[in-house]
């Protein structure tokens, strides 16, 4: 594809060789003559000076290149994303049901389905139009899911659960699985605790491998429109995940806490059961969240704090041996 097309369909200003041939996308470094990349973080500019690549898509008030051409737009993290589609032709999937399926004949799918080997559809569930099941996907009796629902190998949707519309679950990735609810009994002995609620996804939601939503044990557990949940997360049993939320690597949340709307938790972030979080909160990799937290800010550390204070206490921690010396001496000198 000549780059003056890649341009038109990214919707970008060029500067440069409208004529060349690019034939993929890469990373600054590793880009070729005929890759395109992006510059979106400002500490990499000097490297975008230096790659190879035939093109680099930049922030709109970027000063162009002598050397690379330049395609200036106001999201280039955005457009690379999109570029890479440009590049890509992903599998197609053919309607058809595959012979070694198992559909319970009351379960009702919409056109165009694509069900693969050894899947298994319960009792009384609704899929629409659209849906693509691949090999050994499991959905539980009486689930209720929406239009183009992409389910990739191992992927489980559980009993009464109900998903949205554009829902991609990735392999391995459990809906609805029991909450982790067991009482202490008389005798010292843990009583299971039914889970008699569900789990519902919202439109255009993404949960990626090995991750679980729980049931809930009462109520529901919900995960908000547009949120994507990364590998090996954890979502507790009646907790609540707004819209357009990232949780990613690792991240669990425990029982009954409650996220706003965009809000971000990176990876291995913890949070306690029943804790409530703010819209537009950003938490930082490996903190702790043992209580509330008010929207709008960034936290950092355990207990979770702004996360400027904990900056400053980081600095502070990796002086301590020096105040420790300080304060013995100052000790000494003080005694007669």
């Amino acid at each position: 594809m000549r780059l003056g097309e890649v341009a038109e369909r990214l919707g970008a200003m060029l500067h440069g060789d409208a004529v060349r041939e690019i034939t993929g996308v890469a990373g600054l470094e590793r880009a070729g003559p005929t890759d395109v990349t992006f510059l979106a973080n400002p500490k990499y500019t000097a490297l975008a000076r230096t790659t190879a690549a035939g093109a680099i898509l930049v922030e709109e008030a970027f000063a162009p290149l002598e050397q690379t051409a330049t395609l200036h737009l106001k999201n280039p993290y955005l457009a690379f994303a999109n570029a890479i589609a440009l590049f890509y032709t992903p599998p197609q999937y053919l309607p058809g049901i595959h012979p070694t399926a198992s559909i319970d004949p009351s379960a009702t799918l919409g056109r165009d389905a694509h069900v693969g080997a050894y899947v298994v559809i319960g009792a009384h569930v609704r899929i629409g139009q659209g849906a693509v099941l691949l090999p050994h996907t499991v959905v539980y009796e009486g689930a209720d899911i929406g239009d183009r629902f992409f389910a990739h190998a191992h992927a489980v949707v559980r009993e009464f659960c109900v998903v949205g519309d554009d829902v991609t679950l990735q392999n391995g990735a459990v809906i609805g699985a029991d909450g982790f609810g067991f009482a202490n009994g008389a005798d010292g002995a843990w009583v299971k605790i039914v889970q008699s609620g569900r789990a519902v996804l919202a439109d255009g939601v993404e949960v990626q491998a090995n991750a679980c939503v729980d049931r809930a044990s009462v109520g529901e557990t919900r995960v908000g429109r547009g949120s994507k949940i990364d590998n090996l997360v954890q979502v507790g049993h009646g907790s609540t995940v707004g819209e357009h939320t990232l949780l990613c690597a690792q991240v669990g949340l425990a029982g009954s806490s409650t996220g706003g709307n965009r809000v971000i938790l990176a990876r291995q972030v913890g949070v306690a059961g029943h804790c409530s979080i703010g819209d537009g909160v950003i938490v930082t990799a490996q903190s702790g969240v043992p209580s509330d937290i008010p929207g709008g800010k960034t936290f950092s550390g355990y207990p979770a704090m702004d996360n400027r204070q904990w900056l400053r206490s980081v600095a502070a921690f990796t002086r301590l041996p020096e105040l420790v010396r300080e304060v013995r001496e100052l000790r000494r000198q003080s005694q007669p």
